[in-house]
């Protein structure tokens, strides 16, 4: 079975037992706003209801994977009473794909920054281009991760080495991110050929035991992870109130570094 399913921002292929969710905005690096999010969670949706389907894949079109939150968005609604249904959309995202019942991967290019990495983490596996760049760097503008970033990197990192790369806010590089264990695998040649590789390494296998497990995880975190989702809410409001976050967007559309102050 193969099926195309386009909407403007978010595109779906199906292809046998496999479908591949496509962020389509590549000339703002596949930012997301407010009509991806509620596309992703709608093609998530669509796809959980499928039995036929076994293997989800998330990718962008285009350069990158995803650039994280669209900035124009976020500069062009200050009003606060938008800004808690935004982050209800990116809880909605994250809790729909990590419960989702099907196996998911992250197949990234280019760059996943700041809330695109978030979702990435959210994944059951991350296969990155070896020149691909990741970066959890929110605190770039004086912002905090969110998309359940905390919950995503502790798990993956620990506590003491999660808060480091929250701190750091720096770009990894795809051998980095592997090193650090953010990331499963690294392609050494053709990020497509090696995403077909897993897929096919999957599919040989027992995939509704491998799916049977993953829920069984997922149900079990799943209060932890609404509850950090909660908590990066409020702490993102108060964090927008801060000096620092101003200081942080006018440098980012100034392309200078910014100067905080801690206030």
């Amino acid at each position: 079975m193969t099926i195309n399913f386009v909407t403007e921002k978010v595109n779906l292929r199906v292809n046998g037992r496999v479908a591949t969710i496509e962020i389509n905005r590549p000339e703002t690096l596949n930012a997301m706003d407010t009509d991806v999010l509620k596309g992703l969670v709608c093609k998530l949706k669509e796809i959980s209801e499928t039995d036929e389907i076994d293997i989800v894949v998330l990718t962008g079109k285009g350069k990158a994977f995803s650039s994280g939150g669209d900035i124009k968005t976020m500069l062009s609604n200050r009003d606060e009473r938008n800004f808690f249904p935004v982050m209800d959309c990116i809880s909605e995202l994250i809790m729909t794909l990590y419960s989702l019942p099907k196996l998911t991967i992250s197949a990234v290019s280019g760059a996943a920054a700041g809330l695109g990495f978030s979702m990435a983490l959210a994944t059951d596996y991350i296969i990155a281009d070896k020149t691909s760049k990741l970066a959890m760097n929110f605190v770039g503008i004086g912002l905090i991760p969110d998309g359940g970033a905390h919950f995503f990197l502790e798990k993956r990192l620990g506590e003491t080495r999660a808060k480091q790369v929250i701190w750091d806010g720096k770009m990894l590089s795809a051998d980095e991110a592997f090193e650090l264990g953010l990331i499963q695998e690294v392609a050494e040649g053709d990020l497509q050929q090696a995403l077909e590789a897993r897929i096919n390494d999957w599919l040989s296998r027992p995939t509704q035991a491998m799916i049977k497990t993953k829920k069984i995880m997922a149900e079990k975190n799943r209060p932890q992870l609404l509850k950090v989702l909660e908590l990066e809410k409020y702490g993102q409001q108060k964090m927008r109130e801060t000096i620092d976050h101003h200081e942080g967007i006018r440098a980012f559309i100034e392309k200078r570094k910014p100067i905080f102050i801690g206030k």
